[in-house]
């Protein structure tokens, strides 16, 4: 999708980008019209395939009109199957068809999701899928969470947090130049939020790009030590940093081979996962991700939680989170995990401490899933532990 958008115009760029999307999140859906339509199933790899979906998805989610459609569709397939793509566009467009609503999950998603969370999650998960997220604000100063709902006439569910009403140009918006805050999802603000106050105590940020947690820790109090591995994601990191006025160390490092100076006082971990509880934002996740690559998350995320286990200091607080919907990576994680670590224990979770709309789970940890706040918009999928080492 970046590849395809370079060297275009704004708008040309976000026309692309808006396409590739919306062909991903219909792709189930598109595909059983071009299905209806030819004689011969098209391979799923074949040009003529990809090049319908585009027409379709541009005339059917993004109301383009159909001569405009199929005309920059065409010349996608010069020298190719012009003849076939332009026949089945027309056998499809006249029988007036429309996409569904919501959206239909790739099927082996559902068959996943319905095995680990039963049958009503997958048409909650879509009809997240159908509605545009919310955008979300983490303030840097939690005491002015009124006076910024108010002057964005937004809505609030914890202090230091804003719901906007619509989905302006973010930086235009009063209070994005002076860093007064940041946009992140309301899920993905719960795990800083589970260290409470710093007070000047040491905190490592594990796989900490674009900044988000890192900017709510600085903001709390916290001496924060910002960990990942990206140099791009860094940048980032380091212009949110500056934006906002906030301060923290970083270092660019592989979690594998690095390793603090000394022990800190809490640690929050937002490992690397399949990504599968943002699908809403990055449909694309719901193409990609199987079971492989879950296993292989998974692999990872243990191996990142046992050497940051090594790094907390007794009685110290470890924050284990990750945006993924699949227990392998969250629940079962942690499960495996005090099973090996004895001298941790889960530091339950209380209602008081989140968002209103999100609450815990009687094992002490907070699971959010497709129908978490669906009234107000949704949220993010989020597994989060928070793990108490013992004092020596």
């Amino acid at each position: 999708m970046h590849g395809a958008a370079q060297g275009l115009s704004q708008p040309d760029r976000a026309l692309v980008h808006a396409i590739a999307a919306e062909t991903l999140r219909h792709l189930p859906d598109l595909d059983a019209l071009i299905d209806g339509a030819t004689r011969q199933r098209l391979p799923d790899d074949a040009k003529a395939r990809m090049v319908l979906r585009i027409a379709l998805v541009q005339l059917l989610a993004l109301g383009t009109a159909p001569h405009a459609a199929i005309a920059t569709a065409l010349p996608l397939v010069d020298g190719g199957p012009r003849k076939l793509v332009h026949g089945v566009f027309g056998t499809i467009t006249r029988a007036a068809p429309s996409l569904p609503d919501p959206p239909a999950l790739p099927a082996e998603v559902v068959a996943r999701w319905t095995d680990l969370w039963g049958d009503a999650m997958p048409p909650a998960a879509a009809q997240a899928y159908a509605m545009r997220p919310p955008v979300d604000l983490s303030l840097r100063d939690p005491a002015e969470t009124a006076r910024w709902a108010e002057a964005l006439g937004g809505e609030s569910f914890a202090p230091g947090h804003v719901r906007l009403p619509g989905h302006d140009a973010v930086p235009t918006l009063p209070g994005f130049e002076e860093g007064a805050w940041w946009v992140q999802d309301i899920a993905a603000s719960c795990p800083a939020r589970l260290l409470g106050p710093g007070e000047g105590r040491a905190v490592l940020d594990l796989c900490a790009a674009p900044g988000g947690k890192t900017m709510q820790l600085a903001a709390a109090g916290w001496q924060v030590t910002a960990v990942d591995q990206s140099k791009k994601r860094l940048e980032r990191l380091s212009a949110n940093l500056a934006r906002t006025s906030l301060k923290a160390a970083i270092v660019q490092a592989d979690l594998r081979q690095w390793e603090p100076a000394e022990a800190v006082d809490a640690i929050l971990l937002d490992a690397p996962c399949s990504a599968t509880g943002i699908y809403r934002r990055h449909p694309d996740v719901l193409h990609r991700i199987g079971q492989r690559q879950i296993e292989e998350a998974a692999a990872l995320q243990a191996e990142l939680l046992e050497r940051a286990a090594q790094w907390l200091r007794p009685g110290g607080t470890l924050i284990y989170a990750t945006c993924s919907l699949e227990k392998a990576e969250g629940e079962e994680q942690i499960e495996q995990f005090l099973q090996s670590r004895p001298e941790y224990r889960i530091k339950p979770v209380e209602a008081a401490e989140l968002p209103l709309g999100v609450a815990p789970l009687p094992e002490g940890w907070l699971r959010t899933l497709p129908d978490t706040l669906a009234e107000k918009g949704g949220a993010d999928g989020f597994f989060i532990a928070r793990l108490a080492r013992a004092p020596s």
